[in-house]
């Protein structure tokens, strides 16, 4: 079967798809929070032999079925901090996977490029910081890698003769890709140095500069502090103003992780006060603006700092031009040479239904947070474990003794996924084992918060 189709065959295979699209969201909320399967059901679902022959349309009979087995983004998920997948978005993804342009360079994709470009300075606009530029990435985790790339540079250089004995600060709350960053980058793991937290599980700024004279002390160069703007468990904002004064004071670089929490600056730009004082800044748009993975982004002040980071490039990449727009390369300032039209997604999302929008679902999604707080705050069976700053609620069942404390929620959390109705997720806070909600959801309801602390009580009742 030729590998080309023709414009009969694309239409109706394009319908056939759209068609699937459109059941699929058209039910989405009916769907159980995690699907009624398992790795033995998938396994011999999918797991077949590569065919020589193809099947032609028959291929595509399928689409139910994985959908059927796959986690759906209804108004009930609340287990990681992943957005809703807005459905605009989803159709720019089609769109510019037909386009297939690779984003390299401007005189590799003129429009694509320069869409890119377009909705870097907007996001950087809506969080406070005009006049950032930077690069969209394929996750948060890609986006740190990138910033503390840019750190080792700027403040230890290594692309040329390798890494030295330097350290870099962040709180004990800090995410797992950063840790991981520094091993990539030849820092190490044990040089990262994790500061304790306040009651609000907020990097503690006199900590901080405790650790950093104690290893100026030593003869250890401190190159940068990772300030969080969301931590993963608990939702917190690291102090950003003060912990900004600090990398001034002592001339290092400032990345702040706003992978989750940054973007909430749209709706509430008070709490994300000092992000602007950051010399980079990760972001997910596909956490808090809803998009189909992937789309990230690493904002940074200076392109100059990314292009002795990332640029070496070989002679059959070189520009013939030195305008700075068609002269452009993405490749100077990224990890990435080729690169997927991300920008397209976002950039049709945010003309469709405007930034007002996407700001309202936002502030939603922060009361939304507030009122399961309140709710669980009601119900003397349960007790929240640490301050809702964000839209992450971590909270449990309080009635056994302490001992049995956390197997009892874990049989909770167990009984409420085999239950369905809602998805949770579980954390760590403060040694205990929480069950946590995070709602960075579009579609979600007051019904479907209320239906948080219904099911937990439920799940509690069955497994008693």
């Amino acid at each position: 079967m030729p590998l080309e189709l023709s414009p009969g065959d694309f239409d109706l295979l394009a319908d056939r798809v759209c068609r699937a699209a459109s059941d699929y969201l058209t039910g989405l909320d009916g769907r159980r929070s995690f699907p009624a399967t398992s790795g033995t059901a998938t396994a011999e679902l999918f797991q077949r032999p590569l065919p020589e022959e193809g099947a032609g349309s028959a291929a595509f009979d399928d689409l139910a079925v994985i959908a059927d087995h796959s986690r759906p983004g209804n108004a009930r998920f609340f287990a990681y901090v992943l957005g809703s997948g807005e459905p605009v978005a989803a159709i720019g993804d089609l769109y510019a996977s037909v386009l297939n342009q690779n984003v390299t360079a401007w005189r590799s994709g003129p429009a694509a490029v320069t869409i890119e470009r377009t909705v870097v300075r907007w996001l950087a606009e809506a969080v406070g910081c005009e006049g950032f530029t930077g690069s969209l990435a394929g996750g948060g985790s890609s986006a740190n890698l990138m910033g503390l790339a840019m750190a080792r540079e700027a403040k230890a250089p290594a692309n040329e003769d390798g890494a030295r004995p330097c350290a870099v600060y962040a709180s004990a709350e800090v995410h797992m890709s950063v840790p991981k960053a520094l091993a990539m980058l030849g820092i190490g793991r044990a040089n990262l140095r994790l500061i304790p937290v306040d009651e609000a599980f907020r990097m503690r700024t006199d900590a901080l500069e405790m650790a950093i004279e104690q290893d100026r002390r030593a003869g250890i160069p401190a190159i940068a502090i990772v300030a969080t703007a969301g931590t993963t468990s608990t939702g917190a904002v690291d102090p950003l103003h003060q912990i900004a004064s600090i990398a001034q004071a002592r001339d290092l670089w400032l990345h702040v992780d706003g992978a989750y929490g940054g973007l909430a600056a749209l709706a509430v730009p008070e709490l994300l006060a000092g992000l602007s004082r950051a010399d980079s800044i990760s972001l997910d748009a596909h956490k808090w603006l809803y998009q189909p993975l992937d789309c990230s982004a690493l904002l940074y002040r200076d392109p100059g700092a990314a292009r002795r980071a990332f640029a070496y490039t070989g002679e059959y990449a070189a520009s013939l031009t030195a305008d700075p727009v068609e002269g452009f390369a993405f490749f100077e300032e990224s990890l990435e040479l080729s690169r997927r039209f991300r920008a397209l997604k976002l950039w049709l999302s945010l003309r469709y239904h405007g930034a007002g929008q996407f700001r309202a679902a936002i502030h939603e999604d922060l009361r939304h947070a507030r009122l399961l707080a309140r709710l669980i705050a009601a119900e003397p069976a349960l007790e929240l474990l640490a301050p809702v700053e964000l839209s992450t609620v971590c909270f449990r069942w309080k009635d056994p003794p302490e001992a049995e404390a956390d197997q009892r929620n874990a049989a909770i959390l167990r009984e409420v996924s085999r239950r369905g109705c809602v998805c949770l997720s579980n954390a760590t806070v403060r040694g205990a084992f929480a069950l946590r909600a995070c709602i960075v959801n579009h579609r979600t309801t007051d019904a479907d918060i209320a239906a948080v602390v219904e099911e937990v009580l439920a799940a509690a009742a069955a497994t008693a």
